[in-house]
């Protein structure tokens, strides 16, 4: 397997806002936008799926800022503003993603479970800076609402249809999605409680900031 420090520098961006194609598509800082946004990137850490299968400490970015595409934040606004009237708020694991992490997250991942991962080959909405990996959070206290699974847990336990025992966690995964779908009017991912991406989006460029 390749060492991450040969396949991948990834860019501290800077400024905050890249240019793309088009204005929807271009990269902004979600923080910058929504203040009280809880940002919890795990791939700056860590604590992620490559450490655990590729037997040694992976982390996966240079920074912690959380980029979207603006047509991904802009719903993400709206839906946080509704949250925010229950004292909730969004918690953001990852948006985008640079397309050679996701190739070396493909390498790295056991063949069986690749099926949750998007081919890097085709490359993935979070690619474009239009998926979002998202969970809940009492505003009051930062303490995430419990979910299901853990972040990034591969199996019939993290999909929609699944039915965990405890039926408060049920409805907290409920509430996240109708807030996601009714309210920002994203697409799920089944099998994946926290991944929501937008719809139409596969016209957004692949992005790929390097540090050279």
């Amino acid at each position: 397997m390749k060492s991450l420090a040969a396949l991948l520098l990834f860019l501290s961006l800077s400024p905050l806002v890249v240019q793309a194609q088009s204005g929807s598509d271009e990269l902004v800082n979600i923080k910058e936008l929504i203040h009280d946004i809880v940002i919890d990137v795990r791939y700056n850490t860590t604590d992620n799926f490559v450490t655990k299968y590729s037997g040694a400490p992976q982390k996966l970015y240079t920074t912690d800022e959380c980029l979207v595409s603006r047509a991904a934040a802009e719903r993400l606004i709206v839906i946080q503003d509704s949250l925010r009237k229950r004292g909730l708020g969004l918690k953001m694991y990852d948006g985008y993603r640079p397309r050679s992490v996701q190739y070396f997250m493909y390498e790295t991942l056991p063949v069986e479970y690749r099926a949750y991962l998007a081919n890097p080959d085709q490359g993935s909405h979070h690619n474009r800076g239009a998926a979002v990996d998202v969970s809940l959070v009492d505003l009051a206290t930062g303490k995430e609402l419990a979910m299901p699974t853990a972040f990034d847990y591969f199996g019939p336990e993290a999909g929609h249809d699944y039915t965990h025992p405890d039926p408060q966690v049920n409805q907290n995964r409920i509430l996240l999605r109708s807030m996601m779908l009714d309210v920002g009017k994203f697409t799920e991912y089944v099998v994946e409680w926290w991944h929501y991406q937008l719809p139409a989006a596969t016209g957004f460029p692949l992005v790929d900031y390097q540090l050279k």
